[in-house]
């Protein structure tokens, strides 16, 4: 059987690096991601901010505590999804297969490049590569198969590379925390830790059906990992079916003109990153949760559009058939599915020149200085402003992010 060369890439704190690419002045200082109120969480940290003891999903309150010091941003889904989809083209371009695992995660199947290139050459040249046109950090492990090259890429980090030959696996894996395995969480590794497992060795030199009996299914899966048993492929990256967004309030509400108002700005964000995307949909999607967290969404077909004017007035539509219980609501989101290639038409009877224009215009100003550059004036309600980057100095532009918004 040929060996297998499985090559697993990761951008090392994607979404941070491309906040410094965005603004060289956050080099070299401790960085925070996520919700800025005190049900936030961490979404991603510069290695700075972890020296202090900050992870990702730690409650937002708790890193401030830990740093005061850092510089938190709320983040912009569009400057994520622009940097992405650079490095996707650049691997798209010059690796034979690629899974998109994430927006910052990939796995390349080299098997068979070892009789004309080199695997390991190939992927340290298509690194280096991407490094130098997207200015992103990344580190990458390889392997015979998936979870080995993802466990050797959290060793490799940050910004290196590692290969695992074939017969290295196990001793390799041996000494490290159980919790590097793949789909080891909280719960699984504190139940190991109180059966005094506490690293992958001892795993596998366990009985495969002592960790069936304790962990069922997931048992079997986690041994077979421990053991470097893994031979499901790489499935090569198709473009995804929908894109939403979502908005956990800092406290529950019931104020209607607030819910619309965030619908609105959140109904014309993913319009515009349709377009952006050339994409179009035929499906919108209205989610609330209220203050019982009971989760109640609604949604509808539509003829293919990318039109700001027809999706935000289906999404309110559908959030006037969604919001009948009048109870305090947790959070909003929406949701555009079934998407397809291609650019906004005009409908001959109803649309105008105009007002392509119009979409045009906007579309080019938002490119050229941020999502948020143009609203409609319904969704600039101050609790609106969390498509993009919010703004936690009350309303005043941040000293170290104040050139964004000029």
């Amino acid at each position: 059987m040929q060996k297998r060369n499985i090559v697993h890439i990761d951008l090392d704190t994607f979404f941070v690096s491309c906040e410094r690419r965005e603004d060289s002045r956050l080099e070299g200082r401790p960085v925070l991601i996520g919700g800025l109120s005190d049900r936030g969480v961490v979404a991603s940290c510069s290695y700075e901010a972890r020296k202090f003891g900050i992870r990702s999903a730690m409650p937002m309150h708790m890193a401030r505590q830990l740093c005061p010091e850092a510089v938190v941003i709320k983040g912009n889904s569009g400057t994520y999804m622009k940097y992405s989809s650079m490095v996707t083209e650049i691997i798209k371009e010059h690796a034979p297969v690629y899974e998109k695992s994430s927006v910052d995660e990939f796995y390349l199947d080299l098997t068979g490049m070892d009789k004309y290139f080199g695997c390991m050459k190939f992927a340290s040249e298509l690194r280096q590569r991407i490094i130098n046109e997207t200015d992103l950090p990344l580190s990458f492990g390889m392997s015979v198969n998936k979870t080995v090259s993802k466990i050797a890429t959290g060793e490799a980090k940050p910004n290196n590379e590692i290969n695992i030959h074939k017969g290295e696996e196990k001793p390799f894996m041996a000494p490290l925390s159980v919790r590097k395995i793949p789909m080891v969480g909280d719960r699984t590794y504190q139940m190991l830790c109180h059966m005094g497992v506490k690293h992958i060795g001892t795993v596998q030199e366990m009985p495969m059906d002592l960790m069936q009996s304790t962990f069922g299914k997931s048992g079997v899966m986690i041994w077979k990992k421990a053991n470097a048993i893994d031979n499901s492929p790489v499935i090569q990256y198709n473009e995804r079916k929908s894109i939403s967004t979502e908005r956990t309030f800092d406290k529950d509400t019931i104020d209607v003109y607030k819910l619309k108002s965030i619908l609105t700005a959140m109904a014309e964000n993913l319009a515009f990153q349709l377009r952006r995307g050339k994409k179009l949909t035929s499906c919108i999607t209205v989610k609330l949760r209220y203050s019982d967290f009971q989760t109640q969404s609604v949604q509808c077909r539509i003829p293919y559009t990318a039109a700001d004017h027809i999706l935000l007035k289906k999404a309110k539509e559908l959030f006037e058939k969604l919001y009948n219980r009048r109870l305090l609501v947790r959070l909003i989101g929406i949701r555009y599915s079934a998407l397809v290639e291609g650019c906004y038409q005009m409908d001959l009877f109803e649309d105008s020149e105009r007002m392509a224009n119009l979409y045009t215009a906007m579309d080019k100003m938002r490119l050229k200085y941020g999502d948020r550059a143009i609203i409609k004036a319904e969704g600039m309600g101050k609790a609106a402003r969390t498509i993009g980057r919010s703004n936690p100095f009350n309303g005043e532009p941040p000293p170290l992010l104040a050139h964004r918004h000029q």
